[in-house]
């Protein structure tokens, strides 16, 4: 079968997991629909998958076609969904064939009629090495030239890079530049210069410097809920709330309003009354400081307490853990962008709008 060798592409890749190379892909692509207007999206290999229609998808290629309505069936933006016994699988009886053509197919249809096709890649250039589907060989696939997404900083960084692009190299893909992502904004033009410096000597080009914003990392009461699989009770109509804080509810009900500042997330047992009637205070008082409360220690709330939480003015949420286990859950959350979070996309495309040069890149191809 021959490839579409004809739309234009990019294969956007990272140097570890959780830089950022989904944050920018969904940047990049709002920057590439506003230049060509038809763009399609393909994860080839993904390891985060959701379930739809009985069909394992990607988790990034559900964000993507929430966002942007790509007219394209999932199955073909996700092909490969990495189950937990799919290496065992793949070594037990190798198809590395028939996964080529599914690659192949899958990319031939996101690209019908498209402008340009965003690939967006796995972890670091070898993740996939194991069943032979390494991003640097996708990329040499797909035909496609990278940009790695790494985290910000100077020396870590560029080894990072350098480490990566070997194995791109070694499979005769072209890297043509990096983006860094997550500086802090009081370092943003120390690092853009030097960093600028590091690349050129390794003969790459410094793409943009994304500088970083908290609000990304910090989960919603949705993903939290999800997480502790947690009953919502009340205000479930503001279940986006994006959670900054976290206070257990251990201290005495006249400390309560001291401590719940803006977009506080409160973790109380349901028995603690007296600090649910203070936080409920300064909830109605202050409209929007809670984002919300969890409820913990598996103890139903009394009629008593139900009314409590009717006052509230967040979303109120049950769970049987302990307030310690509920915090540290919530602490260790990987958060990733939903597709619900709208204040969250809507940032991430204008910092890459901002911050990434979209037209070097689309020289460099």
């Amino acid at each position: 079968m021959l490839l579409n060798e004809v739309t234009p592409r990019v294969f956007v890749a990272a140097t570890r997991q959780n830089d950022g190379k989904t944050t920018t892909s969904l940047g990049l692509l709002a920057a590439l629909e506003r230049r060509y207007g038809r763009v399609g999206y393909i994860k080839p290999v993904g390891q985060r998958f959701v379930e739809i229609d009985e069909q394992k998808i990607d988790e990034d290629s559900v964000l993507m076609n929430h966002v942007f309505r790509l007219n394209c069936p999932l199955v073909d933006m996700s092909p490969i969904a990495v189950e937990p016994d799919f290496t065992r699988r793949y070594l037990q009886n190798a198809n590395l064939d028939s996964l080529i053509k599914r690659i192949h197919k899958a990319f031939d249809r996101v690209a019908w009629e498209k402008q340009f096709v965003l690939i967006e890649g796995t972890g670091h250039a070898g993740v996939g090495s194991v069943f032979d589907l390494s991003n640097a060989a996708v990329a040499k696939l797909l035909g496609s030239k990278v940009v790695i997404v790494s985290r910000g900083g100077i020396g870590l960084p560029i080894d990072e890079v350098a480490m990566n692009r070997a194995l791109f190299e070694a499979e005769g893909v072209e890297v043509i530049g990096v983006i860094l992502n997550k500086v802090l904004p009081e370092k943003l033009e120390y690092i853009t210069d030097f960093a600028r410096r590091g690349l050129k000597r390794k003969g790459l080009e410094l793409l943009g410097v994304i500088p970083h914003q908290p609000i990304l990392s910090k989960p919603t009461l949705d993903l939290i809920r999800e997480e502790l699989k947690a009953e919502v009770l009340a205000g479930a109509g503001r279940i986006h709330n994006i959670v900054q804080r976290v206070v257990i509810g251990a201290m005495s009900p006249a400390n309560v309003g001291k401590l719940l500042q803006p977009d506080t997330l409160l973790i109380c047992p349901a028995d603690r009354e007296d600090t649910l009637a203070a936080a409920a205070e300064t909830s109605i008082r202050d409209e929007g400081r809670l984002a919300g409360i969890i409820l913990s220690d598996d103890i139903h709330p009394t009629p008593a307490a139900r009314r409590l939480v009717e006052r509230f003015n967040c979303p109120v949420l049950f769970s049987p853990e302990d307030s310690y286990t509920v915090a540290s859950t919530v602490h260790d959350l990987t958060v990733k962008t939903r597709p619900d979070d709208t204040q969250k996309i809507r940032l991430i495309q204008d910092l890459i709008a901002r911050h990434v040069n979209l037209d070097r890149i689309l020289k460099a191809l």
